[in-house]
């Protein structure tokens, strides 16, 4: 069997999650919520990505509260009603594929809020009324990402505690409705990768200056939602701000090693989105060796992503060690079903819904295994 096609098992306070092979869906923005509810896009969409053939699927960055969306079309979970939209459309997709494990990504997006979705040009909107407003803007310190936009509000002691606070519920209403994993958004710019890179964090008290304080605000969140949420629970890190004075690699590697200490379950590696300066060195693999060096120095389990796109690529991968898992994202939209393509080229087998079984080329037949009414 194909080292991608391997299980994999991550532990947590209740119990082990088998995941049935090492491929995972990335989480991707969709902004197609209307006031920070799920909808049937999300229906059509999560329904599409559990029939993948990947062994963990990772919903898209969902907001904690609703000054912390992207976009006035990012999904949220900061009330009953949020938090019910999403488990009755996740609860209507579930039926309709087979058992793949979901994970759901929570997140603050800070000074990087009130944007423009990006087939509209992605920047920040004015402050207005309306669903398609913009809002006022918190990050660490008083310095919006782009020097033409205005500056986000410093956050005190009574937002941050907020912040946190609104991570919490998010845990407790994903562990109500039998979501299997949580990831934590620190990456890509956002508040929680705000906090951790001296470009964006300027402060001067205890959530500042040294590697301690920067991380510390990541820390106090995470230990809410472990003790919120008793599934799978990891976080996404940006592992460089790809510009000098950021963020650093080995950074991230030691931050690996804190949170595996405090009870995370696994690391998801990607780099970048805190600066308009970053210099991405893009090609192939170009994030996988961050990926390694965090699960070398911390022995967490560690996803990898970014340029993964072939199957023997993202085999090869797992087969070095140098990650435990391989997430992409656009692939999967541009071929829903790429976790087939894979096991048909590396012999590995997949679930798939019971509909699908007869649609397979001849050469592509060993990839569904069949066994009376049900499948493996």
């Amino acid at each position: 069997m194909a080292h991608l096609f391997s299980p994999l098992e991550l532990s947590s306070p209740q119990g082990a999650l088998r995941l049935e092979n090492r491929i995972v869906v990335a989480p991707m923005c969709q902004y197609s919520s209307i006031d920070g509810h799920a909808n049937d896009w999300h229906l059509a969409h999560w329904t599409n990505l559990l029939n993948s053939g990947a062994g963990l699927f990772i919903i898209e960055a969902t907001a904690v509260t609703p000054e912390g969306r992207i976009t006035p079309n990012c999904l949220g979970i900061w009330d009953d009603a949020r938090a019910s939209s999403i488990e009755s459309h996740l609860e209507r997709s579930r039926k309709l594929a087979p058992h793949v494990p979901v994970c759901i990504q929570l997140a603050h997006a800070g000074r990087k809020a009130s944007s423009a979705i990006p087939w509209k040009g992605g920047q920040l909107l004015p402050v207005g009324e309306g669903l398609d407003g913009g809002w006022e803007t918190w990050g660490p310190s008083p310095i919006p990402q782009l020097a033409t936009e205005r500056s986000p509000h410093e956050l005190d002691a009574a937002n941050l505690q907020r912040i946190v606070a609104g991570f919490a519920k998010a845990g407790q209403y994903a562990q109500k409705m039998g979501i299997e994993a949580v990831e934590l958004h620190a990456a890509h710019g956002y508040l929680l990768h705000q906090f951790l890179s001296p470009i964006s964090n300027h402060r001067v008290d205890q959530y500042g200056g040294s590697f301690e304080n920067r991380i510390r605000f990541l820390l106090e969140v995470f230990a809410e939602v472990r003790t919120s949420f008793k599934g799978a629970l990891g976080v996404r890190i940006s592992a460089t701000d790809w510009v000098e004075g950021g963020w650093t690699p080995q950074e991230t590697a030691d931050l690996s090693l804190v949170l595996k200490n405090a009870g995370a379950n696994f690391v998801h590696i990607s780099s970048g989105g805190v600066s308009p300066n970053q210099k991405i060195a893009l090609g192939p693999n170009y994030q996988v060796p961050f990926a390694q060096l965090a699960k070398e120095k911390s022995d967490l389990t560690t996803i990898a992503v970014g340029l993964i796109t072939e199957p023997k690529q993202a085999d090869e991968i797992i087969q070095k060690g140098e990650a435990d898992l391989v997430a992409l994202a656009r692939a999967f939209l541009y071929k829903p079903r790429w976790g087939w393509e894979a096991a048909a080229a590396l012999n590995g087998k997949v679930q798939a819904s019971s509909k699908y079984w007869r649609c397979l080329p001849r050469d592509a037949q060993h990839i569904f295994e069949i066994k009376g009414m049900g499948m493996r």
